[in-house]
């Protein structure tokens, strides 16, 4: 079996590898290919990888490849995370949004649609090539914004099976269970369900089973508590209460956008140029030739758990586990009365079949108003990337919640075509 990695220069790509490395017996990959556009960062990261396997007995071969086609021809299962324009790029979505007056951030706003249209079509000649050379084979987009880019894959290419993943589901199931554990409740991660609906970066977790009983009444009420004695809470307890639901930490950006720009005011460093010092440090450590296991500086770069949410997602879909994991995917009427295409992040089963959403109830009217709003701001962005339409790139910024006011849209727009140009040629022809 061969799996792909696309962007395998990635400072991520050591914690993929222990993931791997971690599921030999269960997930039999003889192929590891790490594909990169950049060759120096492919051979720091590569040759890491390679001494990381064989100090385990190599138990599979990691081949270093800067031909996409090589590294996809015969796959299984092919995973992205790409970064088109590099971190330079998202500094740039970044202060695109600061010399705006408005959020400047990787997923979310002015700076994940710029991203959004940089990287679309760049996803779908990779779903081009895999439907040449690796038909059947399963995407497993990290690509952010991952929820976006997977709404482009089911859009505009249906016939090449794809899911896109994220940590911060995990990462909330993880602190759920350490909530448990000061309950007195000792529990594993296989026992427990999250039950969580929206788009990616913009989900509200609303349940919390444990062997099938309910814990969401404890957990809630537990979460409100420490909430109320914490002056500096991160959301208002008034707020947890109503919902009844627990917030993914993007929302911060919908809910609490005066103090985001605020904190945004205080840069430099901006968060790329934070992440740049850090992978600077991380590939120097990397280079090191006697080193063979991922330093701990690895946790600043983010992405906790992402070696745990991407290789258990294809050692289910590959052993026919049925396991159930929040991903995101065209829903397919698992949401009664949403369109049936809307991509969603919510829980699905994984088996050798497929991705399948199971069916859940809707999100209440306060949340479902701006996931609506957000979704047109998605579909028009699909059709910008794609297709180069100036006017479906104009619409996409007057739709989004936190784009700028309709006398600003041109101006904005004219920026983020000018800055990223180069990785813009279907706005340019």
């Amino acid at each position: 079996m061969k799996v792909a990695v696309i962007g395998g220069g990635s400072s991520y790509t050591p914690e993929l590898i222990n993931g791997f490395l971690a599921r030999v017996h269960s997930f039999p990959m003889k192929e590891l290919w790490l594909m990169d556009v950049l060759p120096e960062r492919l051979e720091i990261v590569g040759r890491f990888a390679q001494r990381m396997v064989q100090a385990k007995g190599a138990p599979f071969q990691v081949h270093l490849t800067s031909d996409q086609r090589e590294a996809v021809a015969g796959a299984s299962y092919v995973t992205t995370q790409l970064r088109v324009g590099w971190m330079q790029a998202r500094r740039e979505d970044e202060y695109l949004g600061q010399r705006h007056g408005l959020i400047g951030q990787e997923t979310t706003g002015v700076g994940g649609m710029a991203k959004a249209l940089r990287t679309i079509p760049v996803i779908l000649k990779l779903a081009e090539d895999m439907r040449e050379l690796a038909p059947g084979a399963l995407l497993v987009n990290f690509t952010n914004p991952a929820g976006l880019v997977t709404q482009a894959l089911s859009q505009l290419a249906p016939d090449v099976p794809s899911v896109g993943v994220c940590n911060v589901p995990i990462n909330m199931k993880m602190t759920l269970l350490a909530g448990l554990k000061e309950m007195g409740i000792e529990a594993d991660a296989a026992q427990a369900q999250l039950d969580t609906l929206g788009l990616n970066h913009l989900t509200w977790h609303r349940g919390f089973t444990l062997d099938g009983e309910d814990m969401w009444p404890r957990l809630i009420e537990q979460y409100i508590q420490r909430l109320q004695a914490e002056p500096s809470a991160e959301w208002a307890p008034e707020t947890i209460n109503a919902l009844k639901m627990i917030p993914n930490y993007y929302l911060h950006y919908f809910y609490h956008t005066a103090h985001k720009l605020a904190e945004q005011a205080q840069w430099p460093p901006s968060r790329a140029e934070a992440v740049m010092a850090i992978e600077d440090e991380l590939l120097a450590q990397y280079g090191e030739p006697d080193r063979t296991k991922p330093p701990e500086g690895l946790m600043q770069r983010g992405g906790a758990y992402y070696s745990t949410v991407a290789t258990q997602l294809l050692n289910a879909h590959y052993n026919d586990l049925g396991e159930t994991h929040v991903v995101n995917v065209a829903h397919r009427g698992a949401v009664a009365g949403w369109p049936a295409d809307w991509v969603l992040e919510m829980p699905c089963k994984v088996n050798r079949a497929g991705i399948e959403p199971i069916p859940t109830r809707p999100l209440p009217p306060t949340c479902f108003g701006l996931l609506a709003q957000v979704k047109m701001y998605e579909l028009l962005t699909v059709d910008a990337a794609a297709t180069g339409s100036r006017n479906a790139a104009y619409q996409a910024l007057l739709a989004h919640p936190l784009g700028p006011p309709a006398d600003k849209v041109q101006a904005v727009l004219d920026d983020m075509l000018a800055t990223h140009r180069s990785y813009l040629p279907q706005f340019w022809s």
